[in-house]
């Protein structure tokens, strides 16, 4: 007889207990358990069946072996269509790896693998969707006006028959929309509870090893946006990527979270199109609003993303408040960073900022976190605290210290590189990156600082 076991998993984090709690101890989260019952016929075998003589030559001879024997050579890797994955990905896809794509609803996962799967000719795609049928898949795929006669769909939902289907088929390629979706046969629990998650993300991560074919396994995220389910689950996937984006702006951001075969700082920028998703190769150019007129409160910073150097937008408004307390409000930047710079200000450059209503705003709908944008971030409150506009042909690169020092930046030579193929005429560094510095590298000027009291009396004064 097949062993029944009942346990309770915390519906936010996965954590399991073998009896109610009202508090989860792992996550802090209250009234989160719920009972499921797991049920496993022959464990040994589960999920194996499916495609146990699926291709004996590719799987992988399993023996113990010493370090020193193991060979050295890089992963090869499938080299896509699509320019901003391959670099998310760190090169292309690696074969046998398992990787989970998470992202609001809405905002083009399926759109963005549906098109990959049909850019692919040299290999069997096969698309499980367990949320779509048929009919609509096709018609996104008419939309984008793509074809492949190696494009194979399965709307499917039981893990049993998926790998029945792909024991016939052999794909070089799997799709899976969504994992959670999915529903094992050896799990008694519902589709999406935090075990079957566990259960069919296995399936498919011994289906991908043993077989040495790619997987994409694409996920919910929930309304604090993180990723549903388990945390297991992005533990045993190979890499992460978050695919976000402002549904207001047709910009879509795709961000490495972890990635076992290469970096984990990359970043690929689609624009969404009624063509599907297009890669965006100079981002900055979309991130620099293009104005007739100078205007205050708006300062061009030179950061990083990865190794890809974007110049955006920093928008900020200081206005009298007409409340007792002071209003903070940002957008795509770090409230706890903005009051840092605010008090730097106050103490060094004698503003009463603490008067002043201050709204902050990075353009294009991005989130960033490189503390170089910190310069920018400041002058822009100047400019609007001044009312004096910057010039259009100057951009910064530069952290602010507590003291009011502006500190070196990584990666300088390349922020300047990128102001300068974008035609700006200055750009405004840290006196202690100086040293990697060659002025005559560059046909832009390069302004070195070493205090914000400097700053201000070169552009105010």
């Amino acid at each position: 007889m097949s062993k029944v076991k009942k346990a309770y998993f915390c519906q936010q984090c996965g954590y399991e207990s073998v009896k109610w709690l009202g508090q989860c101890p792992s996550c802090g989260q209250w009234n989160s358990f719920v009972e499921e019952l797991v049920q496993k016929d022959n464990p040994k075998n589960a999920g194996k069946e499916a495609w146990d003589d699926y291709d004996a030559s590719a799987r992988r001879n399993t023996r113990t072996i010493t370090l020193t024997d193991v060979k050295s050579s890089e992963e090869k890797r499938m080299v896509t269509a699509d320019p901003e994955l391959n670099r998310v990905l760190g090169g292309g896809i690696v074969p046998g790896s398992l990787v989970l794509v998470a992202g609001e609803p809405g905002i083009g996962k399926s759109t963005l693998f549906l098109q990959n799967g049909l850019w692919m000719k040299d290999a069997t795609v096969l698309y499980i969707s367990g949320e779509e049928s048929e009919q609509q898949i096709k018609m996104r795929a008419d939309r984008l006006g793509l074809q492949n006669d190696q494009f194979y769909l399965l709307t499917e939902t039981s893990t049993q028959v998926i790998f029945n289907e792909i024991k016939k088929l052999k794909p070089g390629f799997v799709i899976v929309d969504s994992i959670q979706t999915l529903q094992s046969p050896f799990i008694e629990s519902s589709a999406g509870s935090v075990s079957q998650i566990k259960e069919c993300a296995a399936e498919f991560q011994r289906f991908a090893k043993e077989t040495n074919t790619p997987v994409f396994l694409i996920g919910h995220i929930t309304k604090d946006g993180n990723i549903a389910g388990p945390k297991v689950l992005e533990h045993m996937v190979d890499t992460v990527l978050q695919f976000e984006g402002d549904r207001h702006y047709a910009y879509r951001i795709l961000r490495t979270l972890k990635n076992r075969f290469g970096s984990t700082a990359e970043l690929g920028i689609y624009e969404m199109s009624e063509q599907g998703m297009r890669g965006v190769i100079n981002p900055s150019e979309i991130l620099i609003t293009q104005k007739e007129e100078a205007l205050s409160g708006i300062a061009i910073a030179a950061t990083l993303e990865g190794v890809r150097p974007l110049l955006i937008e920093v928008q900020a408004l200081v206005t009298q408040s007409v409340y007792g307390t002071p209003q903070r409000t940002v957008t795509g930047f770090d409230l706890r960073r903005l009051q840092l710079l605010l008090a730097v200000l106050e103490k060094r450059g004698g503003f009463h900022f603490g008067v002043k209503d201050v709204f902050l705003n990075i353009a294009g709908g991005l989130k960033v976190e490189d503390p170089s944008i910190d310069l920018a971030v400041l002058c822009a409150l100047l400019s609007s605290y001044e009312d004096v506009p910057l010039s259009q042909h100057i951009c910064f690169a530069g952290e602010v210290g507590l003291s009011g020092e502006i500190r070196a930046v990584n990666r300088v030579e390349q922020r300047i590189a990128e102001a300068e193929k974008l035609g700006f005429e200055k750009i405004i560094v840290s006196r202690y990156s100086q040293k990697g510095i060659s002025q005559s590298k560059y046909k832009i000027e390069v302004v070195t600082m070493a205090r914000v009291e400097e700053v201000y009396q070169y552009l105010f004064q």
